[in-house]
């Protein structure tokens, strides 16, 4: 599956940042959802999390991605 990446740009508040999300398989059979985020340009903030299928990485993710459009990434 393709990265999944999330901008949130506002030039008034001197805010541009982004939220990447990426499921992808573990050397013992599982997969991980590991998401990034930080300010553009700079070097991001990493998160894993593991899960026992890809089906549970994948409703993980989308959960994680709903909630930044709600909170305006794009």
């Amino acid at each position: 599956m393709t990265a999944i990446m999330l901008t949130r740009i506002d030039n008034h508040r001197n805010m541009a940042r982004f939220y990447k999300l990426d499921v992808q398989p573990t050397l013992f059979g599982e997969c991980s959802l590991v998401r990034e985020w930080g300010r553009i340009g700079r070097a991001g903030t990493v998160r894993i999390e593991t899960y026992r299928s890809r089906g549970v990485a994948d409703i993980a993710m989308a959960s994680n991605w709903t909630r930044k459009l709600k909170k305006g990434y794009r």
